[in-house]
């Protein structure tokens, strides 16, 4: 057997497993089935995937690989894309699938949402996966879209007023987006005759033709990652939304849709790119950074400052664009940024289930209310302290490596404003965190005879494991820099593999 080919015809099974729990969840009628199911094939999808963190091949780096399913290739077929930055987060959402399935399964224990939410938990990974191995336009365009709807359902789920406004508001934007998206495409494919990504690459030009398209499939993809001043929708929609699925929206779902514009920008359509649009996105994420710290600061609501903290923490992914384009090394501001992708991931997705655990014990998350709460709910506001370690980026956490390589490679590409910047951030982050600790932490004297408010909700100990598994995962991610961006440097040279063919 080809090593370089080795794994391959697994490759297909991250998208064809979510869809096959997708349908079992649909049929099954017992909850505790639905649960184990749940994170069964959660198991099956990470272990179908962890050959490729051994694949290596000749320099022991995973090779780059096209499989052309069903044996037809582009621009026919539909052909799917592995190289390292989609190896990255393609395991990343298997890890973390993994854990929020386990914590599902205890959050919708004994509820009626449980029957509504695995279907759509499971096409929503399916979605991910999908973007991630994704190798033509159109194919983007019906994945993003089965991400959408899912990711708008599972909004709604808590059924509540604001809840049900915020999925509306997350629909009419994501349909807006699309439909940005597909015009674009359209342009693409009238130029070009082909939506294939790697012929797209090879055919691009600097054209006032691409450079409407590019307009058009980045202001889409924008209004998905809610960048400033699209960010509109998704503090609301993360913050009334369960906390599982808070969760995956900040970890996993709007990380999709910036891959893709990196995917644009720095590849696909790269001839048409220019540094005034390159320095826009920088200019647009900074002020993401500062004015998304100081929204969470004012936040009233736990959850609702998480959410912002969002808005912040992806502003530094959009420093990516200036930085590569400075023309220094592209691939050292792809490093830092792929490394912020999943420090952030983990560190986001253990605060929103801290955050749910405390909002379910105390049946509010209101900050104001929330005095003393540390002496009920100590490992809750423990895991949201070690989160917070890494958001702020201090050591040894992944938060610091990630925020210590966009130093560096400010540094390098002579461009010491967008350092200054990130070390803001950094105090600002340190702002809202710290007053959540502060008022968490101060002693509450009660009137004499008054008892402590009982809990509300009991919190199963499997779900602070869970979170507590997110948070410990992003300090210990500050171990294993070499490991990330080994994995990162994948594929230089691509082998193409047809589905039928002998390995």
């Amino acid at each position: 057997m080809n090593n370089s080919l080795f794994g391959t015809p697994l490759l297909p099974l991250a998208v064809v497993i979510p869809l096959i729990a997708a349908i079992v969840s649909l049929l099954l009628t017992s909850p505790r089935a639905r649960s184990i199911t749940g994170i069964g094939f959660a198991t099956l999808l990470l272990f179908a995937l962890a050959p490729w963190l051994w694949h290596t091949p000749g320099a022991d780096l995973p090779t780059s690989v096209r499989y052309a399913l069903g044996g037809w290739g582009a621009p026919l077929g539909i052909d799917l894309h592995l190289d390292g930055f989609a190896t990255v987060l393609l395991l990343s959402t298997a890890a973390l699938v993994l854990v929020l399935s386990i914590y599902s399964a205890f959050y919708f224990a004994g509820q009626s949402q449980a029957a509504r939410f695995w279907p759509l938990w499971w096409m929503l990974v399916a979605g991910l996966n999908g973007v991630f191995l994704a190798a033509d336009a159109f194919n983007v365009y019906v994945l993003l879209e089965i991400i959408g709807l899912a990711s708008v359902a599972l909004v709604a789920l808590a059924g509540t007023r604001e809840a049900c406004t915020a999925a509306l508001r997350y629909a009419l934007v994501g349909l807006l987006g699309s439909l940005c998206y597909l015009l674009g495409v359209a342009l693409l494919y009238r130029h070009y005759g082909t939506l294939d990504f790697a012929q797209l690459a090879d055919l691009a030009q600097a054209d006032p033709l691409t450079w409407a398209a590019l307009a058009l499939v980045t202001a889409g993809l924008l209004l998905k990652t809610a960048l400033l001043p699209l960010h509109f929708w998704l503090p609301s929609a993360h913050a009334n939304a369960p906390a599982p699925v808070s969760a995956v929206l900040s970890a996993l779902v709007v990380k999709a849709s910036f891959y893709l514009i990196a995917r644009y920008w720095l590849d696909i359509l790269s001839p048409a790119v220019t540094d005034l649009g390159s320095m826009l996105l920088g200019l647009l994420g900074a002020v993401a950074v500062i004015w998304g710290c100081v929204a969470a600061f004012r936040a009233h609501r736990l959850k609702l400052l998480v959410a912002y903290s969002t808005v912040a923490q992806l502003g530094y992914l959009f420093l990516l664009f200036p930085l590569a384009a400075s023309g220094t090394d592209t691939h050292m501001a792809l490093e830092a940024v792929v490394y912020f992708i999943v420090a952030h991931a983990l560190a986001k997705a253990a605060m929103f289930l801290a955050a749910g655990n405390i909002l379910r014990a105390c049946g509010h998350d209101d900050i104001a209310r929330l005095r003393g709460v540390a002496g009920q709910q100590p490992a809750s506001l423990f895991i949201f302290a070690i989160a917070g370690v890494s958001l702020i980026g201090l050591p040894p956490s992944g938060g610091f490596i990630a925020k210590w390589l966009l130093l560096n490679t400010a540094i390098s590409s002579g461009q010491w404003w967008w350092a200054v910047v990130v070390l803001c951030g950094g105090l600002l982050a340190a702002l809202y965190i710290f007053k959540v600790l502060n008022l968490a932490f101060v002693r509450v004297d009660l009137p004499s005879g008054q008892i402590p408010q009982p809990v509300s909700a009991p919190t199963h100990a499997g779900m602070t494991l869970c979170a507590f598994a997110l948070a410990i995962g992003a300090v210990a991610l500050g171990f294993s820099a070499e490991w990330l961006v080994t994995l990162l440097d994948a594929g230089s040279s691509v082998t193409t593999f047809s589905q039928g063919a002998g390995t």
